[in-house]
């Protein structure tokens, strides 16, 4: 993990598809991944201490279910891309009973992933016969796209470095800060962009000034982006008082009643105050009420 050192469709667990992996590690991944996209959120590591990243699937061994999960149902579809190629990677190894067993997961993945290129690169490889050449380009073309989104991450960091040692003022930082946002978004695992956002919101060397500058730009993000940043900087271990009030206060003022809720519900969830069977009852009740 070098880059850390520096609402769906109702899912439904794929059926009649075991893919039967060895020696599989608790917790169920399978079952957490799942977890993650029944409360309509980004996918998170077991322990839910970070988001999945695509490092996640190209450099260590993972759960083929786990694998299958993610690529159905990761709202982040760089990561359900890498979590779709280590699935085709070893298909031609096996027996024709399992082979038999991973083209119907691939026909599954094709018919119900959230991602259009997730489902293409399922029926591409599908065609190809799991042919080394398919999984290679698709490798290929995914690299492509993290690469540079990647550089531009690292070059972002010394910027925010120049700000913790003043060398930047809080204008031309927050220009560097919307460029590059707006250069890789959709082409940076969300986790490594969440990542370098919560350390900033955590760090006493950024200004609170510039923390609530912040806030008001992650105000104008998509809502699933939005409430995952937001409730991130309210679940942050040792948060400021004054930056969580005024997280709070705009979110109240801001996003409206219901986006309020989800943000309330989120947070107690990520600080362990709420289940995800205490969220679904919540959420069941205000739509009986309503």
């Amino acid at each position: 993990m070098a880059e850390y050192d520096t609402t769906p469709a109702q899912p439904q667990t794929p059926q009649g598809v075991s893919v039967g992996v060895s020696e599989a590690p608790p917790p169920d991944l399978a079952e957490h991944f799942l977890m993650c996209s029944r409360l309509g959120r980004y996918l998170t590591v077991s322990d839910g201490s970070r988001f999945v990243i695509t490092d996640d699937f190209r450099d260590v061994p993972v759960q083929h279910e786990a694998a299958a999960m993610a690529s159905i149902f990761s709202k982040d579809l760089l990561v359900a891309q890498a979590a779709l190629l280590p699935l085709g990677g070893a298909v031609q190894k096996f027996s024709p009973k399992k082979r038999e067993k991973y083209e119907r997961l691939f026909h599954l993945i094709e018919q119900q992933a959230l991602s259009d290129v997730v489902r293409h690169s399922a029926r591409s490889v599908l065609e190809a016969g799991f042919r080394d050449s398919e999984i290679r380009a698709l490798e290929a073309e995914l690299g492509e796209t993290l690469s540079p989104a990647r550089a531009r991450y690292r070059a972002f960091l010394e910027v925010v470095k120049q700000l913790m040692d003043r060398k930047i003022t809080a204008g031309p930082f927050l220009d560097e800060f919307r460029d590059f946002t707006q250069v890789v978004a959709g082409k940076l695992d969300f986790g490594i962009y969440s990542f370098c956002l919560d350390r900033m919101f955590g760090s006493p060397s950024i200004p609170m000034k510039l923390k609530k500058l912040l806030v008001l730009e992650i105000l104008k993000y998509p809502p699933i982006i939005r409430r995952e940043l937001l409730t991130n900087i309210l679940a942050f271990p040792g948060q400021g008082r004054d930056l969580l009030e005024f997280v709070k206060y705009m979110v109240a003022t801001e996003l409206g009643k219901n986006a309020a809720i989800e943000i309330e519900l989120l947070e107690a969830f990520k600080l362990r105050r709420l289940s995800l069977t205490d969220i679904e009852d919540s959420l069941i009740a205000r739509t009986a009420k309503a």
